[in-house]
């Protein structure tokens, strides 16, 4: 049995492909079933060790980006669009895959047109409330669509849509202890997490700065910031906290692998968060939040997870322009020291995980490849 796997440009594509691979690997063992030959088409591999630790072959794949603003590589992509198509086309045909599944982005385009011209059966999932282009087109002719909002479905046929909720890796489903005693944090300070992702979010990272020595007056704060600018942020935050008395309740990290951010999360009493696929995350570690939404993202999707996510009663949320400093500390405040409002955010996060999404989409290849192999 051979399963492709398609998808990139972010963690958010890549990660649920990840928890989808535990999950066919463990069923496959628990059914006594050969373990699939399992591909990852994409143009970059993003992480290797999760490759190689999931026994996923990785295929390269070029491909342009069509961008919603003008650029000369607009033009330039086009060929590079091309020429992917014919090489995508080829390697999924020395391939031949049983089944592909499709995360969707504009690195997926070649192997889900390949599997269209070569009538191999198609499953994609779709991460955010508004589809992006390539999942919307590919959602025309895929067997099977797993979403994981429910206002996602309204974008797809009704009888091959299912609302599965977002795949999460098992490495980071369950908050960990140990963060207090590593960071020196005292137990009886709460705690902020605030996740700027791989890339950072710097409108985050710049009103967390504003507000800092006054943040720390009453909490604690463990800023996972990116990388991109981590050097210049840390040494303007030394200067920042050079003489204050609390400047050990903070901790800056440029990026936090899987048990780091398990430790995180479970010393954190708050998460302030973009509005990917991280609410997912949120949401299955139970924790409140308050969700900062891109403004300029395509289809204004992050904003429509947010909205979403906040219908669920599990966070709160603050559009970009209304993101000042006092604002922010205003709602964290009022979410930490109310604790019949936390324990209402957080029973209400639960409620809105589904922790069995990676296992479901699993399930779902498997049948279909084993029927298609026979």
């Amino acid at each position: 049995m051979k399963i492709v796997l398609t998808g990139g440009g972010s963690g958010g594509h890549f990660y649920p492909l990840i928890a989808v691979t535990e999950e066919l690997n463990k069923i496959t063992r628990e059914q006594n079933l050969l373990a699939p030959e399992i591909f990852f088409m994409s143009d970059k591999p993003y992480d290797k060790r999760l490759l190689f630790e999931n026994d996923i072959i990785f295929k390269k794949v070029i491909t342009g980006k069509l961008r919603r603003y003008f650029s000369v590589q607009n033009i330039t992509d086009i060929f590079k669009t091309g020429w992917g198509i014919i090489a995508g086309f080829f390697t999924v045909f020395g391939i031949y895959p049983d089944i592909v599944f499709s995360k969707g982005g504009y690195t997926s385009f070649p192997a889900v047109l390949a599997a269209r011209i070569l009538r191999i059966p198609l499953i994609i999932h779709e991460s955010d409330s508004v589809p992006g282009r390539a999942n919307r087109w590919a959602g025309k002719f895929a067997g099977r669509i797993a979403v994981s909002y429910a206002e996602a479905a309204k974008f797809f046929p009704q009888g091959r849509t299912a609302w599965t909720g977002n795949p999460i890796r098992k490495e980071i489903q369950t908050p960990a202890t140990g963060a207090h005693a590593l960071l020196q944090f005292n137990r009886a300070t709460p705690t902020i997490l605030v996740l700027g992702g791989s890339q950072g979010a710097l409108l985050i990272n710049n009103v967390i700065l504003e507000i800092l020595p006054e943040l720390l007056e009453e909490f604690q704060v463990i800023h996972q910031m990116g990388t991109a600018n981590f050097k210049s942020v840390t040494e303007v935050i030394s200067v920042i906290l050079k003489d204050s008395p609390n400047k050990n309740r903070y901790r800056p990290f440029d990026y936090l692998a899987a048990d780091s951010l398990r430790m995180a999360v479970g010393c954190a009493d708050i998460i302030i968060s973009r509005a990917g696929s991280t609410i997912f995350e949120i949401a299955l570690w139970g924790k409140p939040s308050i969700i900062v939404p891109i403004t300029d993202s395509h289809g204004d999707h992050q904003r429509e997870n947010a909205v979403a996510y906040a219908k669920s009663g599990s966070c709160l949320v603050i559009e970009e322009a209304n993101l000042k400093p006092h604002i922010l500390i205003s709602e964290v405040r009022r979410i930490i020291n109310d604790s019949k409002l936390k324990k209402q955010m957080a029973e209400s996060a639960r409620r809105f995980a589904k922790p069995d999404a990676a296992e479901k989409i699993a399930r779902a290849i498997l049948g279909i490849a084993l029927t298609h192999e026979q």
